[in-house]
């Protein structure tokens, strides 16, 4: 336990670290919603080419996958790892073993680190910041949320976090309880962003070899049959925010198996509804970010049953 503050144990006691509050002590047997205890539920820890070209660089970036997940998106990408009875953790290991693995994989990476789906294990990050500071390496830090975050919450990590990776997946409360179990979600995500921006403003800042030190980039998976929540989600992002801000509009979207007989989510997006939304990205003036070629949906199937997820 050196590894967490009193403050952290505290949260892990009573947790109420995402918007859904359980507010159980994770130290115990009987859990919440996420299904995660206080260990540091790592599901993998891997260089990510993959990402945006700030993020990646040349050589990757270092992610650190954990389980299970706040959100339970019924077409979820990385579903081995983020469904909430699953059960795909590296081996068990103690915290300096821990560290040890996440400092040989930056050996051979940009000097970025990336925690996926953090949300409900920010005491464990911030004590793996922390690990890593003591073993004298001082990477970038990147939070790479589906934006189900509480504002309270982020206002733990200002000045730690440099760089926000976000999601920002609807606007619509019927679609988000249908299709992430979280009717809350467009009012939960939108009050994480305008924190988010209030922390780091449109200011986005790179370094010398072109890597992201500090900023905010928001994600947007264009879904089937939904171009009209993806101009919406633009909309109030250019009209409430920013339209400085970096968007990165995803073609990469496949159906998994759980969704291979949805009415809407059975197939990838077509190239109609790809450029309908790139022209809304350009007719609201946003002038930063990334667009992907369609057919991206045949690169981005990770397989976390694997020793690298994201064999390019």
């Amino acid at each position: 336990m050196h590894f967490f503050t009193t403050e952290e144990i505290e949260l892990l006691s009573r947790c109420t670290l995402c918007p859904r509050e359980c507010g159980v002590n994770r130290f115990t047997e009987t859990l919440g919603y996420c299904n995660s205890g206080a260990g540091f539920g790592v599901s993998a820890i891997c260089a990510h080419k993959g990402e945006e070209p700030v993020i990646s660089g040349t050589k990757g970036i270092c992610n650190i996958f954990f389980e299970h997940c706040n959100l339970q998106c019924i077409y979820c990408q990385n579903h081995e790892i983020s469904r909430n009875n699953s059960n795909c953790l590296l081996p068990e290991q103690d915290f300096d073993s821990l560290i040890k693995r996440i400092c040989a994989v930056l050996e051979t990476t940009e000097n970025i680190v990336g925690f996926v789906s953090p949300s409900h294990y920010v005491p464990q990050m911030l004590a793996i910041i922390r690990g890593l500071h003591n073993a004298d390496k001082q990477p970038i830090i990147v939070y790479n949320t589906n934006g189900y975050d509480k504002v309270e919450t982020l206002q733990m990590l200002e000045g730690l976090i440099d760089v926000y990776l976000t999601d920002f997946k609807y606007l619509n409360s019927e679609i988000a309880q249908q299709y992430s179990q979280a009717h809350n979600y467009p009012a939960t995500a939108t009050a994480a962003l305008k924190e988010m921006y209030r922390q780091k403003g449109s200011t986005f800042i790179v370094n010398n070899d072109g890597i992201a030190e500090s900023g905010i980039i928001v994600r947007h998976l264009v879904l089937p049959q939904l171009v009209s929540q993806s101009v919406e989600v633009l909309k109030f992002i250019a009209e409430e925010i920013s339209c400085k801000l970096h968007i990165s509009l995803m073609s990469q979207y496949f159906s998994t198996e759980s969704v291979k007989n949805h009415a809407h989510l059975c197939r990838t997006i077509t190239a109609d509804e790809y450029s309908q939304v790139v022209a809304a990205f350009n007719e609201l003036g946003f002038f930063n970010g990334w667009i992907q070629n369609l057919e991206s949906n045949e690169c981005y199937r990770p397989n976390f049953w694997g020793s690298q997820p994201f064999e390019m």
